[in-house]
């Protein structure tokens, strides 16, 4: 089969590997017939977070994708399924013709989903990071959190993450959601789908919070870009008492500075989201694929340009160089 190969840091080609065969019980062979690049892709290809096994993985380090069970020895999920892939996110192989994977990390797209069908196939592809965002929600912010006045939900990054973290700050009921990023396009998507927009560095992003809160600051912060100096402004932005949201992988590997004097004195929690793949019955991406091919999610905005495996290298600069109006990209098998 032809997948991806990573075999050192900012160098991603495609080659020919072993077709993948489910050997032991509970394994099945997906054909991908869509998968797409996240953020982390990015950090793991091109930023210093290359894993050790990564050179050595067909379809590294693809985690986001969709396709069909075309060998299974699993008695839950037979041969001829369409399942949304989940794999663990460091050792993703969604990047390549065929993947091979255990039972725990597919999930059943919903009945009546068309194989042919590419848009309809690509939306339901969005529930890999969506249900990732939903997990992390529901430990940044758990619904039994009283609300005890107007919160505010300031969200740090408008890429595809960012905007499905505003869409549920507003479902949730947050009074007030700002979101920032660099690019006006992405801004346009935010402002439509509730959220307050903030266009860095032109705009102080701490003084449109100011604004919106009565200087108070942002009761929920979250950093969905990876980068290590918003985290300390995230600190910097929330309110006394308040949540920050760590979803962005860091910029690298071993320790990272936090602004943990700030932290300490307003009394906050600073809360990480990883690990999604391993919740309990894969409950937040059963939810956002009911979500989405119920229509209570808008993904839209996600189906961006789409190119071919064997132009992936090309694919990935792209995304690396965040051309306005990306927001997703995908890859076809």
């Amino acid at each position: 089969m032809r997948g991806s190969h990573v075999p050192t840091t900012s160098t991603i080609t495609v080659t020919d590997w072993p077709d993948p065969q489910a050997r032991e019980p509970g394994q099945v062979v997906v054909r991908m017939l869509h998968a797409s690049i996240c953020g982390s892709d990015l950090h793991a290809v091109f930023h210093g977070l290359l894993h050790a096994e990564g050179p050595l993985r067909p379809g590294y380090p693809g985690h986001e994708g969709v396709g069909v069970v075309v060998e299974s020895r699993s008695e839950r999920v037979p041969e001829g399924t369409l399942v949304l892939t989940v794999p663990q996110g460091e050792m993703g192989g969604c990047f390549a013709e065929l993947q091979l994977l255990d039972d725990l990390h597919v999930v059943e797209l919903p009945a009546g989903t068309d194989p042919g069908d590419s848009l309809q196939l690509r939306r339901l592809m969005m529930a890999q990071q969506y249900g990732t965002c939903l997990y992390a929600m529901r430990q940044f912010w758990p619904v039994e959190t009283p609300a005890r006045r107007a919160h505010t939900c300031a969200v740090m990054g408008a890429g595809s993450a960012g905007l499905f973290f505003v869409e549920e700050a507003r479902r949730l009921g947050f009074a007030h959601v700002v979101a920032s990023d660099l690019d006006a396009g992405r801004l346009d998507v935010a402002r439509r789908l509730g959220a307050v927009p903030v266009r860095v560095p032109e705009q102080d992003l701490a003084a449109v919070v100011a604004e919106v809160t009565g200087g108070r600051g942002a009761d929920l912060v979250i950093e969905a870009v990876g980068h290590d100096v918003l985290r300390d402004q995230a600190v910097e932005l929330a309110a006394d008492r308040g949540v920050v949201g760590f979803f962005g992988l860091p910029e690298r590997h071993g320790p990272t500075e936090v602004p943990l004097w700030t932290a300490f004195r307003k009394n906050l929690r600073l809360q990480c989201s990883v690990a999604a793949q391993a919740e309990p019955g894969l409950t937040s991406f059963r939810e956002a694929l009911r979500r989405i091919s119920e229509g209570e999610i808008d993904v839209e905005h996600c189906i961006g340009a789409e190119f071919p495996l064997e132009r992936i290298a090309e694919a990935m600069q792209r995304a690396e160089e965040h051309r306005p109006g990306d927001i997703k990209l995908t890859i076809t098998p």
